[in-house]
C-alpha cells in the first residue's frame, strides 16, 4: 500500500475507545495515532488496548486544533455525521491522510471542519460509536488503496490474492 495514514478524536474523554481505536489502528497498519483536546484517563486506555500499541504506533497529543502538525502533504479528513459530507464509499482516499474524528456525545469542533480538506460520513441511519467508526474509515481505507482485487461478480471470492497480484505484475511488463 502506497502512502500513509493517521487517526485520531477531537475531545476524546473515554479511555476505552481511545485504547480501540489505538488498538485498530495499530491493526489495520496506521502510522500514527493522535488526540486534540482529549479529555481521558491515560492509565485506563490500556485495558482496551491489549496490543500495547504504545510500543509500534506513536501517538500525539495536541490541546487544540490550532496545535496540531501534520506532515507536509498529509491532508486532514474529517469524518462527520454531516450533510454535506460525502458518503464513505464513493470517497477517494488522499495517499497520505489523517482522519479525525469527533467527541463520543458531540461533532467536530467548526475550527476542526474548517481544518480539513475532506469531510466524510459513514452512511448510518446515526452515529455509531467512535472506535466502531474509526475502524470502518481504516477498513475502507485498507480495501480502497490496499492493491486488492475487484470484487467478483458472483458469490464468493476472487481467485487468490497472491495468484492476482502476480498477473497484476505481469501486465504492467
Amino acid at each position: 500500500m502506497r502512502g500513509y495514514f493517521g487517526v485520531g478524536a477531537e475531545r476524546i474523554s473515554k479511555a476505552m475507545n481511545l485504547g480501540a481505536v489505538l488498538r485498530t489502528a495499530h491493526a489495520f497498519g496506521a502510522s500514527f495515532v493522535f488526540t486534540i483536546g482529549a479529555h481521558h484517563r491515560s492509565r485506563d486506555v490500556r485495558h482496551a488496548d491489549t496490543s500495547r500499541t504504545e510500543g509500534h504506533v506513536p501517538l500525539y497529543e495536541w490541546g487544540s486544533v490550532e496545535e496540531l502538525r501534520l506532515p507536509k502533504g498529509c491532508a486532514l479528513v474529517g469524518v462527520e455525521l454531516d450533510p454535506e459530507a460525502t458518503d464513505l464509499p464513493s470517497f477517494k482516499h488522499p495517499p497520505n491522510a489523517a482522519y479525525v474524528l469527533g467527541p463520543e456525545k458531540g461533532d467536530l469542533s467548526p475550527t476542526a471542519k474548517s481544518a480539513c480538506a475532506h469531510l466524510v460520513k459513514i452512511p448510518t441511519k446515526f452515529c455509531v460509536n467512535l472506535s466502531v467508526a474509526a475502524a470502518l474509515v481504516m477498513y475502507d481505507r485498507v480495501l480502497s488503496v490496499g492493491g486488492y482485487p475487484p470484487r467478483p461478480v458472483r458469490a464468493g471470492g476472487p481467485p487468490r490474492f497472491d495468484e492476482w497480484r502476480a498477473v497484476q505484475k505481469e501486465k504492467r511488463r
